[in-house]
């Protein structure tokens, strides 16, 4: 009999009533040969099958292939093996023989949700929507709370540009699955999010993805969509630690690419974003595009603009564009276009961190402080408005108030190596020396000594002084 105990949560799948069915009457169909002969081809190939899934659950893929594969050499028409021997090419990235092993496993036992759901989910990920979309829709009507297919149409749905009606009616779905009473998986979560960030309910989205970090921390899909949200919310700094965590957790490396390509654009960095999309597969229709966009916005005249402007004088878009262009070259100029775009568009979180980062970089850090702070009050989960109001504050000496921000980004950040030097300078300004060399400390052992030169002389010179001031004056205070 099979034990399902065995098989991890990851690719638990066989149920165990319509597996007793299926050995049920196959060892009625075999009953006259069995009388005659001593071997029992239906108990070897059981045996075979929950060897395979043993070596499955220890991470021995092509093991577990194989005792699949020998398996269905007895029993050819096993459902079951098929799923599972699909699932480990699946892990494997064996796309094509994954799709064939589904395609049997659809053919030997055409009303099973999950095989349905398996072979629509791995169509979808091959871009092949019109013959994935009614094997979800069947999977689903079989199975109400069949959430790979639920997942599997998100996606489809998204990837498709299906309109506001679609992408409402399958939301409503996604949300009494996940509020329910079942304990809904985080990929269910995460494609709820999906569909409120692109309606634009991104408060909803960003509730939607930390329920579902909340559950899965390692979470590929929760991971890559809360990356997308940060990116939609003009936060380039909290979108790379989810696009870190995704690349540790195992997240498709073009997905990565394509996620800090954004990240980099946010940061104007375009020649950078440029030269990262360059690696990423030929045959990704979103790198396309966006090496596309790029392109075309490096071409763009400021010129032209501005004179498409003086049709269009309110048109946040454009002076959004402008305020990009002419942030390198003209700086003040830049400046007064951030903030045309932000007046034009107050609501547009993406305008007002621009202007604010604009602030900052023209070192108005009375302004932006002040505007910062007041976004950081709306927005307070976003890192790239907390760092800048870290900058800010600390270069106007308001030592306590950038202790508060730093702090707030190493909680968030444990990699943020800077933090801990400006953290440190915070402390030593307020003669809190014990905290002081604590901070430089951390900072010294993380550091790359090609990045970081100077903060690392400064904190050598410093070194010798702090450690005096420590012995003499016992630390003085800490905070």
């Amino acid at each position: 009999m099979l034990q399902l105990s065995k098989i991890p949560p990851a690719f638990k799948t066989v149920r165990s009533v319509g597996f007793a069915l299926f050995i049920f009457s196959v060892c009625v169909l075999a009953f006259p040969a069995i009388a005659q002969e001593d071997e029992d081809p239906t108990a070897d190939a059981v045996a075979l099958f929950e060897e395979g899934q043993d070596l499955h659950e220890k991470g021995d893929l092509s093991g577990a292939i194989e005792l699949y594969s020998k398996a269905l050499l007895l029993i050819p028409e096993f459902p079951e093996a098929e799923l599972q021997k699909g699932n480990a090419h699946l892990s494997l990235k064996q796309l094509p023989e994954a799709e064939t092993a589904f395609r049997r496993a659809v053919e030997l036992r055409e009303d099973w949700s999950l095989a349905l759901a398996s072979l629509g989910s791995l169509l979808v990920q091959n871009g092949e929507f019109a013959e994935a979309e009614p094997l979800l829709t069947k999977a689903i009507k079989l199975d109400e709370q069949n959430y790979p297919a639920y997942s599997a149409m998100a996606e489809l749905r998204l990837r498709t540009n299906a309109d506001v009606p679609s992408l409402r009616e399958l939301l409503l779905a996604l949300s009494n699955l996940t509020t329910g009473k079942a304990n809904p998986p985080a990929s269910a979560w995460a494609s709820r999010a999906a569909i409120e960030n692109r309606l634009g309910d991104i408060r909803s989205a960003r509730t939607s993805v930390e329920r579902a970090l909340a559950i899965e921390p390692k979470s590929v899909s929760a991971l890559g969509e809360a990356a997308a949200i940060a990116l939609g919310e003009n936060d380039p700094t909290r979108a790379e630690d989810f696009t870190r965590r995704l690349e540790a957790a195992g997240g498709d490396a073009d997905a990565v690419k394509l996620l800090r390509a954004r990240a980099l654009l946010l940061r104007d960095d375009i020649a950078g974003a440029e030269s990262l999309l360059k690696t990423v597969s030929t045959k990704n229709a979103e790198a396309a595009k966006l090496l596309e966009r790029i392109r075309a916005s490096a071409a763009a005249d400021p010129a032209e603009l501005e004179k498409e402007l003086a049709a269009k004088p309110n048109d946040a878009a454009i002076l959004g564009r402008l305020c990009m262009l002419y942030r390198r070259s003209d700086p003040p100029k830049a400046l007064e276009f951030c903030r045309a775009a932000y007046n034009a568009e107050p609501e547009n979180i993406g305008h007002a961190v621009g202007f604010a980062a604009a602030l900052v970089q023209a070192k108005n850090f009375a302004a932006a402080a002040e505007l910062l702070q007041k976004l950081a009050a709306a927005e307070p989960e976003n890192a790239t408005i907390r760092a800048n109001l870290a900058t800010a504050l600390f270069q106007l000496r308001r030592y306590p108030e950038a202790k508060t921000e730093f702090r707030w980004l190493l909680d968030k950040q444990p990699d943020l190596v800077v933090a801990y030097y400006f953290l440190g300078v915070a402390h030593d300004n307020l003669g809190e020396y014990l905290d002081a060399m604590a901070n430089y400390q951390q900072f010294l052992r993380r550091a790359n000594a090609a990045d970081f030169k100077d903060e690392i002389d400064r904190i050598n010179l410093r070194m010798p002084a702090l450690d005096r001031q420590i012995r003499t004056e016992r630390g003085k205070k800490t905070n």
